[in-house]
């Protein structure tokens, strides 16, 4: 046997395999890691978010006190503070925003009030107070906070549009400015400038570092999946020699054999499998677009069908419940490791619970309601409470604290969110999870 393995094994294969899986390794880092990449949320952590819509709401309220009663400045407007203050409140507290990563909505939703509560407003404030020392030190200041909240694309754009809006604005409708104070804001304008001009370097410095960093890990993700492959490949090849001699042989010991070497080739398949899944994960950070049609039901069906089941028992225990198909815009490839996903994780629950699974514990639905399509894996699982659930698509959470990376969820809910979708969950503790996918259709 050990003679036909090494025959099976030449070195041109083995190095042919290598330089295919390095070309694969290099493709898909020049493709997925070195696009730049626009965050328009920079850390979008709960409590940090929370933290600035906190800061928001009462910082303005806070300052028209001082400004207009301890130490009065020339223009203050109460209903402006207000107005600040509530945008803050309201949509700085969403719940959407929190969601990492973002959807949409909440990134649009969170540009919009950092554009009128920092540089319009800031903006509109300095022109009114005629570009004294007070305002020439906030407006200075916003720069670097308004940077180090967003990518420094959108930090540029907004600030020269919000300094033009306000500017205009302040020309049109705005106090009286005095020949001085014209005088005195061309000259502040240097030092605006060289304000602007550091937190657009810090800016493009710190999200050079943050793509660096992307991609030394992405890089180390890749050397760790290519030795991972190199035994595997091994552990194939002998499967394949062991089932070569178990024909060969015959008899009951070559019955042993052959369920030995089939079960080898499985544990290698999942092992590849696995791979591959955490090699999509780690395209959180940027996904490539996509614009395939996709049938919905003939996906589900081969993701379910194709998924490395640890035993027949698992695998009786899915059902898919095709009600009515429907087709969505996305990526085929990413939108089955969504299902793959969503799989493993029911499976798992569905391994934690103190029942033996039965048929139909997982059940996959497909359907439309109310011109959506709709994507439901409803489990039997152990389930989970509200603060689980509410930090589930939290990058690097994971409730599993063994194996757990914590990317799967978010690598999940950003693919539906690249299709313009949505990813919801409902559960109780003992009594199972729902996460229902919902899709545009493809007209």
């Amino acid at each position: 046997m050990n003679e036909e393995f090494a025959r099976r094994t030449p070195q041109s294969s083995l190095r042919a395999f290598y330089e295919g899986v390095a070309a694969h390794v290099r493709s898909w880092a020049s493709n997925e890691v070195v696009r730049p990449l626009v965050e328009p949320i920079l850390h979008p952590s709960r409590w940090r978010i929370r933290a600035l819509g906190l800061s928001t709401a009462i910082g303005h309220p806070l300052f028209y006190l001082i400004w207009s009663g301890w130490l009065p400045q020339p223009y203050e407007n109460p209903v402006l503070r207000l107005l600040m203050s509530v945008l803050g409140a309201c949509l700085l507290l969403f719940p959407g925003i929190t969601a990492s990563p973002p959807g949409r909505l909440a990134a649009v939703s969170y540009s919009a009030v950092f554009w009128l509560t920092l540089p319009w407003f800031f903006a509109w404030m300095y022109f009114c107070n005629h570009g004294n020392t007070v305002w020439l030190a906030t407006l200075g200041a916003m720069f670097l906070i308004y940077y180090h909240l967003t990518d420094w694309r959108i930090a540029t754009v907004g600030s020269i549009s919000g300094l033009a809006a306000a500017w205009l604005m302040f020309r049109a409708i705005g106090p009286q400015l005095p020949d001085m104070a014209l005088e005195q804001i061309a000259t502040n304008a240097m030092v605006l400038a060289f304000c602007w001009f550091m937190a657009l370097i810090l800016g493009i410095s710190s999200s050079n570092l943050r793509r660096e960093q992307l991609n030394h890990t992405l890089g180390t993700m890749g050397i760790m999946a290519h030795e991972l492959r190199t035994p595997l490949a091994t552990m194939q090849l002998i499967g394949e020699a062991v089932r070569n001699e178990a024909s060969e042989a015959g008899g009951a010991g070559a019955q042993r054999m052959e369920k030995l070497a089939e079960r080898l080739g499985h544990l290698v398949r999942n092992m590849n499998h696995q791979i591959d899944m955490q090699i999509a994960n780690a395209r959180l950070m940027h996904l490539p677009p996509h614009a395939e049609e996709v049938s919905a039901g003939t996906l589900v069906r081969e993701a379910v069908e194709h998924f490395p089941y640890r035993s027949s028992r698992e695998r009786d225990c899915v059902r898919v419940h095709v009600h009515t198909d429907f087709h969505f815009r996305g990526s085929r490839v990413l939108f089955a490791q969504v299902i793959d996903n969503l799989i493993k994780n029911a499976l798992r629950s569905l391994a934690a619970a103190s029942t033996a699974s039965q048929p139909g514990d997982l059940l996959v639905e497909v359907g439309v309601i109310r011109d959506r399509g709709r994507i439901v894996f409803n489990d039997r699982g152990v389930g989970m409470d509200e603060e689980l659930q509410a930090r589930i698509f939290q990058p690097f959470f994971s409730t599993d604290r063994g194996t757990g990376h914590g990317l799967g969820l978010a690598f999940c809910q950003r693919v539906v969110h690249s299709a313009r979708g949505s990813i919801r969950v409902k559960s109780a503790p003992l009594k199972g999870a729902i996460f229902t996918v919902e899709l545009p259709l493809a007209h």
